[in-house]
């Protein structure tokens, strides 16, 4: 029996390490991104939030903005959300 809760406690604190650690690299990522963003090589998807290169394949031009999209369907989402009549896509 004693065996049975030196292994469950050994497994507990494995885990409460494992799932720390996960926690750690998520927020050394999110640092590493808004870092780049601040230095101008990352900017944020204005959909979603996610930052992607500042020279993205997908951009839209907002009279004299232009934005970068992580995908196309942030990229549509934009053009629905704001009107197709004062945007040109930047991709084609």
């Amino acid at each position: 029996m004693l065996k049975f809760i030196i292994l469950a406690v050994v497994g507990f604190i494995l885990y409460k390490l494992l799932i720390n650690d996960q926690k750690k690299k998520k927020d050394m990522t999110i640092k590493e991104q808004e870092k780049m963003a601040a230095n101008g090589i990352m900017v944020k998807d204005p959909v979603c939030g996610t930052y992607v290169d500042k020279n993205s394949d997908i951009r839209v031009k907002e009279q004299d903005k232009v934005h970068c999209f992580c995908s196309y369907d942030c990229r549509d989402k934009f053009i629905k959300r704001i009107g197709a009549e004062d945007v040109t896509d930047k991709d084609q």
